[in-house]
């Protein structure tokens, strides 16, 4: 029996070790990687930067305390906040763990604003992480079930509804911040519009309410710009960032701006390994290399092409009610649930995953070339075809 508590339903497969969008097993075994990680190793894997940063970092120093200036931790932030266009940021190790740092930042805005019970409005279908907090910010009752009594303070609304926003508003006064993914990853890959974000954001100017975006699963080029709000014309006031910023080594991130920036102070927030020298040097790594091989822009083009090379199969298409996502965000959603196709991709070499039971998730490394995209593309199309 294993030595593990038993909270995964895993599949019968160990992976040895990959090379690019391919994981091989213990066994010798090609498998393609449509899931990353989900959407953690957007550079593949062992990519040669990153190898090279975190065996050039172990060699010198892997961690100190936050008790002491961390250089490589100011350059990444410098770096990351840059490329964010936000004033400052807070390091942790994981997106749970950035959305609790943002959760925290809007309670204390609140408090600073005189609102003795602060309010965080957040959306049907939302999955922002498994910690209390934002398992009770979460809108999945199968998950918080058994872990009640949930976290007080938040709000649902329904998705891409301006009026009912605009309703909270004014029959609950304590609220201090809204808090949604761009595209709902864990609910379906479901995107919002950009007209209902930019009347988020009006809506958030109107009432001094923080916008603060979940960019876990979204950003680090994700969605074919470096967050997804910078496709979306929407400037937040808090963005949350990790699995794709340390391609597998554990980091995540809140930043803020403006106002925002300057709510958390010394002994406010805090995190033994956020942050340390050797995630910090591998993250550089990553944002340096998406730049440098322009991955965004890749992540565009293979994007349109496994939905195109999808849509050609006619059988396969028969059954795709439709294709949501931006970039390499990408559920495909069929006419019946199809949770054996994980399985089933298994069996064929393709690793894929699949989400609100009715959606095959795609999330393949940002590193990914045509012939792989057309892979990846024709395998999930014949999974849909003998599945149907």
């Amino acid at each position: 029996m294993s030595a593990l508590m038993q909270t995964y339903a895993r599949l019968p497969v160990t992976f040895s070790h990959g090379e690019g969008v391919y994981l091989y097993d213990t066994d010798g075994r090609r498998y393609l990687d449509g899931i990353s990680g989900i959407a953690v190793n957007g550079l593949g894997h062992a990519h040669p930067a990153v190898t090279a940063a975190i065996r050039e970092q172990a060699d010198k120093l892997v961690h100190t305390s936050n008790l002491y200036r961390i250089e490589v931790q100011e350059q990444l932030a410098a770096v990351l906040t840059g490329v964010a266009g936000m004033d400052n940021c807070f390091f942790g190790n994981s997106g749970a763990e950035a959305n609790e740092a943002a959760i925290k930042l809007a309670r204390l805005y609140g408090h600073q604003r005189g609102i003795e019970k602060p309010a965080i409005v957040v959306l049907e279908g939302a999955f922002h992480g498994r910690t209390l907090a934002t398992l009770s910010a979460t809108n999945n009752r199968k998950i918080q079930a058994g872990f009640e009594p949930l976290v007080a303070g938040f709000i649902r609304a329904p998705r891409d509804d301006e009026q009912a926003l605009r309703q909270i508003a004014t029959n609950n006064p304590g609220v201090v911040a809204v808090l949604l993914e761009p595209i709902q990853g864990e609910g379906g890959v479901n995107p919002l519009s950009s007209e209902y974000l930019q009347a988020v954001r009006q809506i958030c100017d109107e009432q001094g309410w923080l916008l603060m975006l979940d960019e876990v699963q979204t950003g680090n080029g994700r969605t074919g710009n470096y967050f997804a709000c910078q496709g979306m014309d929407v400037v937040p006031d808090v963005i949350t960032t990790a699995k794709g910023l340390g391609n597998g080594v554990p980091i995540g991130a809140c930043l803020a701006r403006g106002e925002a920036a300057s709510v958390l102070g010394a002994g406010h927030h805090g995190s033994t390994y956020g942050g340390n020298p050797l995630v910090c040097a591998a993250a550089l790594a990553v944002i340096k290399t998406i730049a440098e091989q322009n991955l965004c822009d890749n992540a565009s083009a293979m994007g349109q092409l496994i939905r195109d090379t999808l849509m050609a199969d006619a059988v396969a298409a028969a059954h795709i009610r439709e294709i949501r996502g931006r970039g390499l965000m990408l559920g495909i959603a069929l006419d019946r649930d199809c949770g054996e196709l994980v399985a089933a991709g298994l069996e064929a070499g393709l690793l894929i995953n699949v989400t609100a039971g009715d959606t095959v998730r795609l999330l393949p490394p940002l590193v990914i070339n045509e012939q792989e995209a057309r892979e990846l593309a024709t395998g999930v199309a014949t999974l849909i075809r003998n599945f149907s």
